[in-house]
């Protein structure tokens, strides 16, 4: 009712539309002169924080999300109210969408066994690996981009975008896994489809030589691989389709917006299944606690 005559009091007047209404001009003064709730102030202050803070991180984060970040930052904030604020300000997060099928089997190659069996579980970083391709229409062409995620940390250790998705751009996201992790990593198991590419005999040579033994799931099973998928999943919701992104014309754009999320996905963005905090920032702590001989969970 105040919001109504305050859009038209300066056509009608105040005393003219307070006739027309059950409420009194001495009432909407009283009203207009009183001092700002705290409640209101506070609002005031947090908001922007809060968007600044939505708008570092893709735009992609709900309420809890949104909440835990805050308080990293330092800001004493509520759940409810950071929700309340979010519906205020028109902003929410993202949800996940369906993963497409892009690797192909190929019925002739020899099936490494499927060491894994969907547990999905390291207790140490470079223990489990699992490797996966998506793709992303663009106007010039399909890119294709192949991920290799530590198991025990969420960490996108190697990644490849490309304009085909042969074989190559496996071994070239392995070559970057292996400049990251190191060129000898005995007892890693990597996990992946029954894709061609992965079933390749280049591919299983390029892990005998940082000592990995390749892993591949059991056919017609939509969970082979669901640590993987559930990272392509992620990387469609919050990149390729997220707020404010695209069209994306070619490859290059596609890979430069690529490096962007996993920087931010391995260093900033928050993981509810690691207790709500960075990759680098888990492996951080492994890190510390075994330098110091403490003892170290499974996650």
């Amino acid at each position: 009712m105040v919001d109504y005559i305050d859009r038209h009091r300066d056509v009608y007047g105040i005393e003219p539309i307070c006739s027309e209404l059950p409420i009194a001009p001495s009432t909407y003064h009283a009203f207009k002169s009183r001092l700002p709730s705290a409640r209101s102030v506070r609002d005031a202050l947090l908001m922007p924080l809060l968007l600044g803070l939505f708008i570092d991180n893709f735009k992609v984060y709900g309420a809890r999300k949104l909440w835990k970040a805050a308080g990293r930052a330092g800001h004493d904030v509520g759940r409810d109210q950071v929700a309340r604020l979010m519906r205020q300000m028109g902003i929410h997060g993202v949800n996940r969408s369906k993963k497409v099928r892009t690797t192909r089997p190929d019925p002739d190659a020899v099936r490494h066994p499927d060491l894994v069996d969907r547990q999905f579980i390291a207790d140490r970083p470079n223990g489990l690996w699992v490797t996966d391709l998506t793709y992303v229409p663009t106007w010039s062409g399909v890119a294709y981009v192949c991920f290799i995620i530590d198991a025990y940390s969420r960490m996108i250790v190697g990644w490849r975008c490309a304009a085909n998705m042969r074989t190559q751009m496996v071994l070239d996201a392995i070559e970057m896994a292996r400049w990251s992790r190191g060129t000898q990593l005995e007892g890693l198991v990597c996990h992946s489809d029954a894709g061609s590419q992965f079933t390749s005999l280049r591919y299983g040579e390029r892990l005998a030589e940082i000592g990995a033994v390749p892993s591949i799931g059991s056919v017609g099973d939509s969970y082979d691989n669901a640590l993987a998928e559930a990272v392509n999943a992620l990387y469609k919701t919050e990149l390729i389709r997220g707020p404010g992104q695209g069209p994306w014309k070619t490859v290059d754009d596609v890979e430069l917006a690529t490096l962007g999320w996993v920087t931010w996905f391995n260093t900033v963005r928050l993981h509810g299944t690691l207790n709500d905090i960075p990759p680098a920032e888990y492996e951080a702590a492994y890190s510390h606690q075994t330098e110091t001989n403490q003892p170290v969970g499974i996650q």
